[in-house]
Order: C-alpha cells, then structure tokens, then sequence
C-alpha cells in the first residue's frame, strides 16, 4: 500500500513538474513572439528610401521585397543607433529540421559606397515556423490600393505596407502584423510606391 502511495505522489509530482515545464515554454513562446513583433512593427515604420542596390540600368533601388525575403535600410534603436542607418536583412530560411525560422541580418553602410559590412551572425527573432511569407501593397497610378504582391515589382520606392504571415508550431500563434511604411516628402510620384496597371496585372 505505501509503496502504490508512494508511486502516486510520485506521478502527481511528475505531471505537475511537467505542467510547469509546459508553462513556462509557452510564455517564453510568447515573449518570443511579443518581441519579434514589436521590433519589426518599430524597423519597418522606420524604413529609409535609401539606396541598397542598383538595377541593369544603374537606377537606384531602396528595397528588395521576395515572398521570403526583405531587404531594406532603417536605423536601430538604442546606442546601436549611433552606427547609423543599417541594411537589414530579414528572411524565412530552412532551420534543417524540415521548418523554418525567420532570422533578421545587419549590415553597416559605408559612406564611400562598397559592400555592405556584415555585422555578426544573423539574428533568429522567431523559430520552430511551419510556413511563412512577406507580401507587399502599394498604389497604382489612379491612387487605387494594389492587391497583396507576393514581391514587391518596383525597388526604386517603398511599399505603402508590409505584411509578416507565419505558422507556428504549438499552441502559440503569429498574429497577422501588417505595417505601413513612412512616405517621404520627396517621393510623390511613382516613387510613391505608385505601380503601373501593366504591371499589376503581370503578378
């Protein structure tokens, strides 16, 4: 009887340990998500129409935006800020389990115009992802709002918004986050993130 007694304690304390453990993963999840979220909605709004790129004609290009990529220049918070303006990298990239993870890369801009100087290792913001994708919306030439693009066609300008889906593994979710992107005064035409009709009905 002691011995059926002890094993039921044991088990009761087992289960419990494992309720903890439970908990405890779920609310880091959940500071994982909180924080990645927080940090993009606070980059993204910051987004600069400054140049990353150039094309086959040499046109300036400020943003690259792929269905599991986005690249752009903003500048970061804290005293990390005093480096100025950084390229940053965010990208969905195989994390060699069969899933993904949403990484974000810094890179220094040198006043003189060479490569970009990596800075570390990319960050993980979010892991264990089952699926994931950027989609991007602008204006079309009649100020109409374009539909969701899975790339964004005109580098030269930013998208009015960018969008960051993902499917987590566990019970946590990622809530949808769409954010806007500031315009500049001097991006009025269709440097304002205006996209042609041709081109709206090639994606």
């Amino acid at each position: 009887m002691l011995a059926l007694l002890m094993l039921g304690v044991y088990a009761g304390v087992r289960i419990a340990t494992r309720s903890v453990h439970a908990g405890n993963a779920r609310i880091e999840r959940l500071d994982q998500v909180r924080a990645a979220q927080q940090l993009l909605r606070r980059e993204l709004a910051q987004a600069l129409s400054q140049t990353i790129d150039h094309d086959d004609h040499g046109t300036p290009l400020v943003v690259d935006g792929a269905p599991q990529r986005l690249r752009y220049v903003a500048p970061l918070p804290g005293y990390l800020g005093q480096l100025g303006p950084q390229l940053q990298t965010l990208r969905l990239v195989d994390d060699g389990t069969g899933g993904l993870r949403l990484e974000l890369g810094l890179a220094l801009l040198p006043p003189d115009g060479n490569e970009p100087q990596p800075m570390g290792e990319p960050q993980v913001l979010v892991d264990h992802v089952r699926a994931g994708r950027f989609s991007y919306r602008g204006v079309d030439v009649r100020g109409r709002a374009t539909p969701w693009l899975a790339s964004w066609p005109d580098g030269r300008a930013l998208p009015r918004l960018v969008r960051v889906e993902l499917q987590l593994d566990g019970m946590v979710s990622w809530p949808t986050l769409e954010v806007p992107l500031r315009v500049e005064a001097g991006d009025a035409g269709p440097g304002a993130s205006t996209l042609p009709i041709r081109r709206m009905g090639a994606q």
